[in-house]
């Protein structure tokens, strides 16, 4: 119990400013006290003000106060220092300069431990006391102790942002929704949070999915890559053996389908490797995103949660899965074939044997570790790539109306009201998607008028006036212009036109593949008519992009089922 006693009587006999026992203790009118120092300190700070005040109960004085040395509180710790000689607690830490600094802290500034996201302030552990004790003041939300809290208030009207803006999707603050952000859908902070807390779980379940997909993937990828080598070995030994006996007549052929198998065999391998490789790296990119979604996910701050959220959209959005060719595991029979083959020539005279030595080249050059997916033919077959394509308002030419859930767009005589953004297209009448498409995506466009069907990487220039931003006038997008009034159809890559003859017709298909490097474009009726076809290596995500050429043109991204 005495030393409980002594316990009380340090606390009550320290300072609030430095948090250790008192040196020369003073006492202020509104009945506190402080070290000597440590209050003059403080005043010092405030000389600038008309008044000064204590730094516990904010009582203010008209002019500064000539201090006195309190004898009695000086006596009282001189003897509580003797008593407890080895009680005394370490100096708490200042706040250095990677730390958040006490708001309330005069003099030394001590290492904050919360932030009050109400007082909008840090507090060392001294200064927090009052929020555990003080009922108003218990309803305060505090977090982890943060540089950020500039990032909550207005810019413009200096107010705490409590309100989220879905329509320009931002944060903003009281005053904003009732000005620049008045009839426009609006929420508080939290619900925000809490809807967009659950699409992160969603996205970090697709996520870890993905994962499971994909490891799996190289499983199998391993068993087809060995099964593969051993028929090759195999393969390589049946040839030897049967095409040794013809001794010095086909030595030279021997030494060439050996070649052939070993070239196909690497050849295979290696596009094996390569996709065991890009597997683990998309399974090493996941496991990174997901950690970044759950940081995110953890963060106590709605409006920091919020900010993050919006400015890295790519970290919970995840990209449709890209299609690998099947994977399976099973005996394979062409280097079987290709042997049956050399056994048959083996019995053939020196004539037989150049006679047949292109069904033996062609039995190798048949077997493949993964084979080629070949593009679909039927509009079912394509509608099983189908995406659904929105238009990004962030992009839009200012004489450009979307409508339909921004998957329609038409050219108007009157500027739309947009607000300024760096993705606008400033001087070319164009509009991108919300959506960076790879793997193998179909959609279809419905057009009316002079309208431009195109694809283009994300980086493409907006605010030139020049061909670097013109669809299928760089070599960051590609185009096909259709219009109702002509025959024919016209493609535009990197500036170079090609002329495509036929019918027109009113719904456009496109087909990416984005691994095999092939954009395509269709005629859809009762049977797809290709129009043309690209054959090149994507290096990005591609973006659709519609451009109405003539007033009132019209194109609409299909709602495909």
């Amino acid at each position: 119990m005495a030393q409980q006693g002594i316990q009380l009587d340090r606390e009550k006999l320290s300072c609030s400013i430095c948090l250790d026992l008192l040196k020369d203790p003073v006492t202020i009118p509104c009945g506190h006290s402080y070290c000597m120092s440590c209050i003059n300190d403080c005043w010092d700070e405030e000389r600038h003000k008309e008044t000064h005040s204590c730094p516990q109960c904010r009582q203010t004085f008209t002019q500064r106060l000539v201090l006195g040395k309190n004898t009695m509180l000086a006596e009282l710790v001189e003897e509580l220092r003797k008593e407890e000689p080895q009680a005394a607690s370490p100096d708490p830490p200042d706040a250095g300069p990677e730390d958040v600094a006490c708001d309330f802290c005069c003099g030394k500034k001590l290492k904050a431990i919360k932030t009050c996201l109400a007082c909008m302030a840090s507090f060392c552990d001294q200064h927090l006391q009052p929020h555990f004790t003080v009922a108003v003041l218990k309803k305060h939300k505090l977090v982890e102790a943060t540089f950020k809290l500039q990032e909550n208030i207005c810019s413009r009207h200096d107010e705490v942002m409590k309100i989220y803006c879905r329509t320009d999707q931002q944060n903003i603050c009281y005053l904003c929704s009732m000005d620049d952000h008045r009839g426009h859908d609006t929420v508080s902070a939290a619900a925000e949070r809490a809807e967009r807390q659950t699409e992160l779980g969603l996205s970090r379940q697709k996520i870890q999915q993905r994962v499971q997909d994909r490891e799996r993937d190289i499983k199998l990828l391993q068993q087809r890559v060995e099964a593969f080598n051993l028929s090759a070995d195999e393969a390589v030994r049946d040839s030897e053996e049967s095409l040794t006996q013809l001794i010095r007549l086909i030595e030279k052929t021997r030494s060439e389908v050996t070649q052939q198998i070993r070239a196909q065999q690497k050849s295979q391998v290696s596009e094996a490797t390569e996709l065991k490789e890009k597997l683990q790296q998309e399974i090493s990119d996941l496991r990174w995103r997901d950690t970044e979604l759950e940081k995110l996910s953890h963060s106590e701050d709605h409006l920091h949660f919020l900010n993050n959220y919006n400015n890295y959209p790519s970290l919970s959005r995840l990209s449709p899965s890209e299609d690998c060719p099947s994977i399976h595991v099973c005996p394979l029979s062409s280097f079987k074939a290709m042997t049956a083959a050399v056994s048959e020539v083996k019995d053939k005279l020196q004539a037989a044997l150049r006679e047949d030595w292109l069904k033996i080249s062609s039995a190798v050059t048949e077997v493949e570790v993964l084979p080629s997916p070949a593009e679909p033919t039927t509009r079912a077959q394509f509608l099983r790539y189908s995406r659904q394509i929105t238009l990004d308002p962030n992009t839009a030419f200012r004489h450009l109306l979307l409508t339909d859930g921004d998957r329609k767009v038409m050219l108007m005589k009157q500027k739309q009201v947009y607000a300024d953004h760096p993705d606008r297209f400033v001087y070319w009448g164009q509009v991108l998607s919300k959506e960076g498409l790879s793997g193998r995506c179909y959609w279809e466009v419905k057009c009316s008028g002079c309208i431009l069907i195109a694809v283009a990487y994300k980086d493409i220039s907006r605010t030139g006036t020049g061909n670097e931003c013109g669809f299928g006038y760089n070599n960051k997008s590609w185009s096909v212009s259709c219009d109702s009034r002509e025959s024919g159809y016209i493609f535009r890559h990197d500036n170079t036109v090609t002329a495509i003859s036929g019918p027109q017709s009113s719904i456009i298909g496109v087909y990416l593949d984005h691994e095999a490097g092939t954009l395509s474009y269709y005629r859809v009726s009762d049977t797809m008519t290709l129009l043309h076809r690209v054959q090149t290596r994507f290096t990005q995500p591609l973006y659709p992009g519609l451009w109405p050429q003539t007033y009132p043109s019209s194109a609409e991204f299909i709602k495909l089922k």
